[in-house]
């Protein structure tokens, strides 16, 4: 039992009803007078709501007694109450949370049981008495509407059939109304879905269509309040619709579309369709593309042909399609092209325009020099316009040189069109003939040229009598002819025409055996040098491209490849050059020889090989050794006056033993200069004794050789400090002498056999032995010079002799003085 905080404990609650009686002592009850009251209160589910006793204008009871009678049972109590103290009855929290406050019953957090009747029962002061008070409340509980939902049949449905969508709440205290919101599936304000079959917890989509495909919610209200459920999608599956085929860029034909070559063309299907359709496109019956946009980068013209959307619904398995035509236009090929071409015989201009090719054809027309733009215009589509060609003919003679027509292309893929254009002149200068031999001289090939000009010249061959040869044509005739016709000496006519051109030209050709010049009939040069033989092809001969050789004075062909001759070529002449020409052998005449179609002619040329003069003849004027004898110096001059390029110095073994033959000359130095007057030369063996010899040469011519001489001994270098070591050594040598004489002579008993050698005298008879003829003739070459020799004078020193053997009975002479002179030999 729920109480206020003035209220005593709840087991005190009982007694209180007790005090109705005692409060009422000594008061009188008006019985008669007791109030009775009925009312209707009506209060909403968990919030509050007062019920009072009595008017709201009457004092508040001493005394309420409050009971509720909520169903079939007898009322229940719920709160009894006597000014500041109150009481609640324990089960009354099944009513809500009650307080009690002056005799009105508030019963907060209110709930759905405490609906029905309440009954109160109150005593009132008045002055002087208590009055009875009876009221009765009728209590009606309302219950919020709770969020509703909403409920489908079905997710999804297929166009036509039968769907419904049902709006439940949980609770609410009705009656209950109901309204249904719809937005699109991609967005947008909610609308009452008008038209749809009701308004009330049920609505009915008979038949659905896509339309009514998006988003529900339905709202739900009674007298306390409205609730919004949350959108429920309901998704109406369709299609797909037929396609709609668009082309970008927007070219429309006449049964489909149209697009240029190489254009970007983009084809787009749309089927509506949910789910959304899966496109694939055919090019003629083919799969090329799936998707809804099919993109063709630099369209080609064999991508023209039929193009087929093709559109599935892949929930329902159901098709649709759509078929369209597209052509591609493309232009021809290249740029049209101008021709002139003269025409009879010819006197007339055709002019020929030409563009083949392209789809559709190019439309082409000519216009004159002197056509205005406007009659341009005029003219399109009239006689003059023909398609793929065009030909204009025009008079020569009313044509002037130099007049330029034009003519215009236009296409479909062609914004701007195209051109072509060509002038009409006459080429300066006339034709030029030539003469060829073909087939290894077997034909004769005549050819003709006048280039240049619109239209070309037309050309033509004729012979010396002015008959026609071959057939015209422009620019260009070539007449063939066989070699064995007898065409030396023929000449022949080409004859040039033009139509703008009053008079004609022509040139002439006579055919004849080549015609051979020679720079000179005779080539001199000197021996060792190359001699260059010129030959050139002259004009005559209808230059029939004659072969040109060189024969040598045996009457041989020279051909590429001899190391004595080079031959340089060109077109028209031929060089022959003799390398190293040697006399006499290489001097003689050469021919140069020529031959065509025709016949073979034949040149003459000489070829004179001269000497060098003779060198100046040499003289050896020095040849001496080294001293290791492995080199020598040889020294020369020249005699008398001549030319020369150099000097050879030869060698070779001396003539030793006797009577052998010498070896022959070897060269042991070669291309001296010519100013030079001495060589060294080494590499020698010094046991062999050699024999030298000089020559002046001149280019190859050699002069006479030297006389030939063997190198001589090297000369003592050392000689002035042998001399001196010599003196010092005579010096030391005669004092050391005079010493020992000296001493000997005066100790002649220690050595008496040399004392009685050196002091003893010879006799008068006495002479030295002579044992050979040239000892002889060396005694008396010795005695002429000593009878020769001044008295007074020393003798001139001589060979010493040896000394004749002692007799052994000599006697001893007394010693003398002896000078000794000692002479050093290198």
């Amino acid at each position: 039992m729920e109480r206020s905080r003035a209220l005593p404990p709840p087991r005190r609650g009982p007694w209180i009803l007790c005090l109705l009686p005692a409060l009422a002592g000594g008061q009188l009850l008006a019985a008669g007078d007791a109030a009775y009251e009925e009312r209707r209160v009506t209060g909403v589910r968990g919030r509050a709501v007062e019920l009072s006793c009595g008017p709201a204008t009457a004092a508040p009871p001493a005394v309420v007694f409050w009971s509720f009678a909520g169903g079939s049972g007898p009322p229940r109590a719920v709160a009894v109450g006597s000014g500041w103290q109150v009481a609640v009855a324990s089960g009354a929290g099944t009513l809500g949370r009650v307080t009690l406050r002056n005799g009105t019953l508030e019963l907060r957090e209110l709930r759905a049981a405490a609906q029905g009747r309440f009954l109160c029962q109150g005593l009132f002061p008045e002055p002087g008495r208590l009055r009875v008070g009876y009221a009765a409340v009728l209590l009606r509980v309302l219950v919020p509407v709770s969020k509703p939902f909403v409920r489908p049949t079905a997710a999804a449905a297929a166009e036509g059939a039968a769907v419904a969508l049902t709006c439940s709440v949980r609770e609410g205290t009705e009656p209950l109304s109901f309204s249904w919101q719809h937005r699109e599936p991609r967005g947008g304000p909610s609308a009452s879905p008008a038209g749809l079959g009701g308004s009330g917890e049920e609505l009915r989509l008979t038949p659905a269509n896509r339309s009514h495909a998006g988003w529900y919610a339905c709202t739900v209200g009674n007298e306390v309040n409205n609730h919004t459920s949350e959108p429920v999608y309901l998704d109406i599956v369709y299609g797909p619709d037929e396609p709609a085929i668009s082309v970008e860029p927007f070219s429309p034909e006449a049964g489909g579309f149209s697009a240029g070559e190489r254009e970007d063309v983009v084809l787009s299907c749309l089927a509506p369709s949910n789910p959304p359709s899966r496109y694939v496109w055919l090019h003629n019956g083919s799969q090329v593309h799936t998707g809804q946009t099919y993109v063709i980068a630099a369209i080609a013209r064999a991508q023209a042909g039929t193009y087929t959307c093709l559109a599935e619904n892949t929930h329902l398995q159901t098709r649709t399609q759509a078929t369209i035509v597209l052509t591609v236009y493309y232009p021809p090929a290249g740029s049209p092209s101008c021709s002139a071409q003269a025409t009879g015989d010819p006197q007339e201009v055709a002019l020929w325009c030409r563009w083949p090719g392209g789809f559709p054809p190019a439309r082409l027309r000519w216009v004159g020099p002197q056509e205005e733009e406007e009659e341009e215009e005029e003219e399109e589509g009239g006689m003059g316009t023909s398609f793929s060609m065009a030909t204009s003919i025009q008079p020569g003679a009313a044509t002037r040189n130099g007049s330029s027509f034009s003519c215009l292309a236009s296409h479909p893929a062609l914004p701007q069109g195209a051109a072509c254009g060509t002038t009409l002149w006459v080429p300066a200068g006339g034709p030029s003939c030539t003469a060829a031999a073909t087939k290894g001289d077997e034909y004769v090939m005549l050819r003709c040229r006048w280039e240049g000009g619109t239209p070309p010249v037309t050309l033509r061959w004729r012979d010396g009598g002015g008959r026609a040869l071959g057939d015209p044509s422009p620019s260009a005739a070539v007449l063939v002819l066989s070699a064995t016709d007898g065409l030396r000496g023929r000449d022949f006519v080409c004859a040039a025409a033009h139509p703008l051109r009053a008079t004609g030209a022509e040139c002439r050709l006579r055919l004849d055996v080549p015609e051979l010049e020679a720079e000179r009939s005779e080539v001199a040069v000197l021996e060792g040098s190359a001699g260059r033989l010129a030959c050139r092809r002259g004009s005559g001969g209808g230059s029939l491209g004659a072969s040109v050789v060189w024969h040598d004075p045996e009457g041989r062909e020279v051909t590429p490849g001899v190391a004595k001759y080079q031959l340089e070529r060109g077109e028209t002449w031929v060089n022959l050059t003799v390398r190293d020409a040697e006399w006499p052998g290489d001097g003689g005449i050469y021919r140069c020889v020529a031959a065509n179609a025709v016949g073979t002619a034949s040149l003459p040329v000489r070829l004179r090989v001269d000497r060098y003069p003779a060198p100046p003849n040499v003289t050896i004027s020095k040849l001496r050794y080294t001293r290791a004898r492995t080199e020598v110096r040889l020294e020369w001059r020249t005699q008398g006056a001549g030319n020369l390029t150099g000097f050879v110095v030869q060698r070779r073994q001396a003539k030793k033993p006797p009577r052998r033959a010498p070896g022959p000359w070897e060269t042991a130095a070669g291309d001296i200069e010519p100013h030079s007057r001495d060589r060294r030369l080494g590499g020698l063996d010094p046991t062999v004794v050699y024999a030298f010899r000089v020559l002046a040469v001149n280019h190859r011519t050699a002069g006479h050789p030297s006389e030939v001489q063997t190198p001589a001994e090297p000369p003592f270098e050392a000689y002035p400090a042998v001399t001196g070591a010599a003196v010092v050594g005579m010096l030391v040598a005669t004092a050391a002498s005079f010493l020992a004489v000296r001493w000997l002579a005066h100790h002649r008993d220690t050595l008496p056999r040399l004392h009685d050698l050196l002091f003893r005298t010879a006799g008068p008879g006495a002479q030295e032995p002579i044992g050979t003829p040239e000892d002889a003739e060396t005694a008396a070459s010795r005695e002429e010079g000593a009878a020769a020799a001044a008295p007074g004078e020393p003798a001139a020193p001589g060979p010493a002799a040896e000394p004749l053997a002692e007799a052994p009975d000599a006697a001893a002479d007394p010693p003398v003085n002896v000078t000794i002179t000692v002479t050093a030999t290198p």
